[in-house]
């Protein structure tokens, strides 16, 4: 039987897959059920007849890196290995399995309960990115079951905090684990046609505007810290303007812009009531940082633009603290591992691919920037991504396990 004979035959496996996938909500944060997806997951790298094994993060680690209120929360990392017969190259696929939260009303019924309806699978996780999971258990599943030989050996890692900052999952394999790759595979970032070989970096940071409280009967007596801080936001309009200068221009085309983002969190500190004058108030910038520009003068220029911008306001007084960051990172695809995922792309979908950069930030960076090595970004993707009624494509998550499996299957290195 031929690999896509064998997935098309088994398809159900993957639905049934990623149904129990998704019915584990490992929320991050904080981080929950990390203990159990990991341990499901290294069963089932060994079903699929890798070697494999969980990586469990130092506690001293948990309490340089996190919140003390996820202390209690531990972070796991899978590896599963698979060398082949002759082989001398390595391909590295890479899936984080941990979700953001869920907010909002579905109308694709539980958030966590993987229901199937019109070809979607819909629930927290099955886009992003819990459905590349499962299509590459399917395929290796396939190629084991088939007995066809990997032309290169075979490694794959499930890992931890991507929805955060990946300081404990991708970016701590890649420090920590015994990997070895030629070439990597995220498998985000790009789908459909869409081959992706790079994506923006990031800079977040809060920005806290001081006042001074007051009786709300005598307002004049007090620093209001929201009016300050509606005024700063209006004078970051000149800063947000000068972003649309410029950029960086993918290979097919797309011109890709530096963003800002202000207020995805905001609030006020303690003591607020509604009879007083705020003497705090807080909100978050996500600043996204194209390919193209260095991540340091980004970061640099707007701290500047928030300091002049404060200037301009009598009495605004502001403190900025960088929440985290992840890097930019771009290979041009000339490497031939690139033209032979365009072919197992072409193969399976039936049209030339195209190579792109995404404006989100994905685990790539780790890889292509740290490591030094052909990285591309590739699966099934979706809709609705850290959205209400988040769901996958049945087909399309069938068409990556085929996609996968080809590539193993073809490609020397």
């Amino acid at each position: 039987m031929s690999l896509f004979t064998h997935i098309e035959s088994h398809k159900e496996e993957l639905l049934r897959q990623l149904r129990s996938l998704v019915r584990l909500p490992t929320v991050n944060p904080p981080g929950k059920h990390y203990d159990a997806i990991t341990r499901l997951l290294v069963e089932e790298l060994r079903n699929a007849g890798l070697r494999a094994r969980r990586f469990t993060i130092p506690a001293a680690e948990l309490r340089r890196r996190l919140p003390r209120d996820q202390w209690d929360h531990p972070r796991f990392n899978v590896l599963g290995t698979l060398r082949s017969r002759g082989a001398s190259r390595t391909i590295h696929f890479n899936a984080h399995y941990d979700v953001v939260p869920v907010s909002g009303r579905w109308r694709g019924g539980d958030p966590f309960g993987g229901d199937v309806r019109g070809g979607w699978i819909y629930g927290r996780g099955t886009a992003d990115m819990k459905g590349s999971i499962a299509s590459l258990l399917l395929a290796l599943r396939a190629i084991r079951r088939t007995g066809a030989c990997p032309r290169v050996n075979i490694e794959v890692s499930f890992t931890a905090d991507e929805e955060t900052d990946s300081a404990l999952g991708a970016g701590w394999l890649v420090r920590e684990a015994p990997i070895d790759p030629d070439f990597a595979i995220v498998m985000e970032g790009g789908q459909d046609d869409a081959i992706c070989c790079g994506h923006n970096g990031v800079v977040w940071l809060e920005v806290s505007v001081h006042g001074r409280a007051a009786h709300g009967s005598r307002p004049e007596r007090g620093v209001n810290a929201l009016e300050k801080m509606a005024a700063l936001i209006g004078e970051l309009g000149a800063y947000r303007h000068s972003l649309d200068r410029g950029g960086f221009k993918s290979p097919d085309g797309t011109r890709i812009r530096p963003t800002l983002n202000l207020g995805g969190v905001f609030g006020q500190g303690p003591g607020g009531k509604i009879n007083t004058v705020p003497n705090l108030a807080t909100f978050s910038i996500d600043r996204r940082v194209h390919p193209g520009e260095d991540h340091a003068a980004a970061e640099k220029g707007l701290r500047v633009a928030l300091a002049r911008a404060a200037a301009r306001i009598p009495g605004c007084r502001i403190s900025v603290r960088k929440v985290s960051e992840n890097f930019s990172c771009y290979t041009p695809p000339r490497d031939p591992f690139f033209a032979a995922m365009a072919d197992s792309v072409a193969r399976v979908r039936r049209r030339q691919p195209r190579f792109s950069v995404t404006t989100g930030f994905t685990d790539m960076h780790f890889f292509a920037r740290h490591l030094r090595i052909p990285t591309l970004g590739y699966g099934p993707g979706g809709q609705n991504e850290h959205a209400i009624d988040e769901r996958a494509s049945f087909g399309d998550l069938v068409r990556a396990a085929k996609i996968y499996a080809d590539l193993l299957t073809t490609f020397e290195g």
